[in-house]
C-alpha cells in the first residue's frame, strides 16, 4: 500500500507503518483532547482558508491514532456526525505522514504516482492529487495531519505548499498552546484577564463622518463556548482621514483569538492609519503592512481589504486592494449587487506577495460593502432545528442576496439588516468575529 516507501522504524505486521502504533505517539496525540470532538472555529477556519488559497475544494485538520484517522475539520465534505468524521487509517493518505516522522507528504496525481496508484481511498474518495503537512507535538511526535485534496490530478505550485506548511504550523500551535492552558489553569485566567483588558482597548471605533458620505458599521464577536474562554477577537476596520480630500477605509480579519492576535490587530490597524499617508495606493499600504509584520515575527497572519477614496461631482471615486480577503460588494442604486476587487495574497505568510489595486466609480445612491468572513461563512448555532434556521452555512450567495434585498436603504439600515438577517441564520449563536462596513453615497436631492 505503501508503494514501497522507507517508511522510519519499518512497518507493522499490517503492512502500515509501525510508528502509527508507537505508544509515545499515541499518548501524544491523546493529550491533545480532541480526538472525537466536534467541530471548532479555528480549525474550520483555518481549514477553509487551505481550500479557498489552494483552490483545491476539500481541506482537513486530523488526528491519527494507531487505528483510523480522524477529522477534526473536513471543509468540502458532508460529515454531519462523528461517526461520519473518521476512516480506518489504511483508507487515509495520513500513514505515510506518521510513517515519514515529520516530512510532508506530497501527491500531483494519485492515480498514476506509485506510492498512492494502489490505496483503497483513491477511487472510493475521487483523490486526484494530495497535499498534506504534519501537525507536530512540542517534542517530534506526529499527531496527525493537515492536508488539501483536490478532484483530479494538478501539480501544487511552491505558493501552495508554502501556504499549507504555514497553515499546519499554526494548527499546532493552536493545539500547543491548548495543552499549555489545559495544563495551567492559573496562567489561564491571568491570559483571559488580560485578554478581556485588551478587548476594551481594540473594540472598533466609532466611525467618523465623512463629508458626501453616508457611512455606518457592526462588530460582532464570536459567541463564547465557555465562561473562562478568551473572547478577544481578530477582526478589525477604521475609516479615517488620510491626505487633502481623501479617506481611507479599511477591514481586516487577524487568524485566531487571544491576546497574540489582539497584538497583531492593533499594530495592524495603527499600522495602516501611520501609513495611509506615505502610501500611494492601497496595494502598496498592505504591501508595507505585511512587511511590518515579518519585521515583528508576527506569530500570526491576516486577510484584509483597504480602499482609498474621494468626493467627486459625480458621487466617489475610488481604489481597492484584496489580500487574501473576500471582495468587497458593490449594491448599485437600482438595487443590483455586484463584487469588487481582485484576489491577492494574504499577509504574514510570504515576503513577497502579489495585491492588485483596482479602481471604482459610486454614484447617488450606491453603497460599498466591506466584511469579514463571518459574514460569509455563518454556520446555525448548534442544536437548532431545521425549522429554526437557514440550511447550511450562509454563504457569498446568501449575502449577496441579503444586500439586495436592502435597496434603497441607507448605511445605517443596510447594516442592520444584514446583521439581522446573520442573527436569523445563526440563531443569535455566532460561530466566529463579524465586521461589516458600509460606506454610501447618498441619493441626489
Amino acid at each position: 500500500m505503501g508503494g514501497g516507501v522507507d517508511f522510519v522504524g519499518g512497518l507493522r505486521a499490517d503492512g502500515l507503518p509501525a510508528a502509527l502504533s508507537d505508544p509515545v505517539r499515541l499518548a501524544a496525540v491523546a493529550a491533545t483532547g480532541l480526538l472525537d470532538t466536534g467541530p471548532e472555529e479555528v480549525f474550520e477556519d483555518l481549514a477553509s482558508l487551505a481550500a479557498r488559497m489552494t483552490g483545491s475544494g476539500r481541506a482537513f485538520v486530523t488526528l491519527v491514532d494507531g487505528e483510523r484517522s480522524f477529522w477534526k475539520s473536513c471543509v468540502g465534505v458532508e460529515a454531519p456526525g462523528l461517526a461520519q468524521r473518521q476512516n480506518p487509517v489504511r483508507e487515509s493518505f495520513c500513514f505515510f505522514l506518521v510513517g515519514l516522522a515529520g516530512d510532508a507528504f506530497i501527491v500531483n496525481d494519485a492515480a498514476a504516482d506509485p506510492r498512492t496508484r494502489d490505496h483503497p481511498s483513491v477511487g472510493p474518495m475521487n483523490i486526484g492529487a494530495w497535499a498534506g503537512y504534519p501537525l507536530m507535538s512540542p517534542d517530534g511526535q506526529v499527531l496527525g495531519s493537515f492536508c488539501v485534496i483536490d478532484d483530479v490530478p494538478r501539480t501544487w505550485s511552491q505558493t501552495d505548499l508554502t501556504t499549507l506548511a504555514t497553515l499546519a504550523r499554526s494548527v499546532s500551535a493552536e493545539v500547543h498552546l491548548r495543552q499549555s492552558l489545559a495544563a495551567a489553569r492559573k496562567a489561564q485566567q491571568v491570559s483571559a484577564d488580560l485578554a478581556h483588558s485588551l478587548q476594551q482597548g481594540l473594540l472598533p471605533p466609532a466611525l467618523r463622518p465623512v463629508p458626501g458620505l453616508d457611512a455606518a458599521a457592526s462588530y460582532l464577536p464570536a459567541s463564547a463556548i465557555g465562561p473562562s474562554d478568551v473572547e478577544v477577537g481578530g477582526d478589525f476596520y477604521d475609516l479615517f482621514h488620510t491626505t487633502g480630500d481623501a479617506y481611507g477605509a479599511v477591514l481586516g480579519d487577524v487568524c485566531g483569538k487571544g491576546v497574540e492576535a489582539a497584538k497583531v490587530t492593533a499594530m495592524a490597524r495603527y499600522t495602516v492609519r501611520a501609513d495611509a499617508g506615505l502610501s500611494a495606493t492601497p496595494a502598496r499600504l498592505l504591501a508595507r503592512l505585511n512587511s511590518a509584520m515579518f519585521a515583528q515575527n508576527s506569530p500570526r497572519f491576516l486577510t484584509a481589504v483597504y480602499t482609498t477614496f474621494h468626493a467627486t461631482p459625480a458621487g466617489l471615486s475610488g481604489r481597492i486592494a484584496l489580500a487574501g480577503h473576500p471582495p468587497a460588494l458593490v449594491r448599485r442604486a437600482d438595487g443590483t449587487v455586484h463584487e469588487l476587487g481582485q484576489a491577492g495574497t494574504l499577509l504574514g505568510v510570504m515576503e513577497q506577495i502579489h495585491l492588485t489595486d483596482v479602481d471604482y466609480q459610486l454614484f447617488p445612491g450606491d453603497l460599498l460593502l466591506l466584511y469579514s468572513d463571518g459574514a460569509c461563512e455563518a454556520r446555525p448555532r448548534p442544536g437548532m432545528t431545521a425549522g429554526q434556521k437557514g440550511p447550511g452555512v450562509f454563504g457569498e450567495k446568501e449575502l449577496v442576496a441579503a444586500l439586495a434585498a436592502t435597496h434603497p436603504l441607507d448605511a445605517t439600515a443596510t447594516i442592520e439588516h444584514l446583521t439581522a438577517v446573520l442573527a436569523a441564520h445563526h440563531g443569535g449563536w455566532a460561530s466566529d468575529d463579524t465586521a461589516l462596513l458600509a460606506l454610501r453615497v447618498p441619493p441626489a436631492a
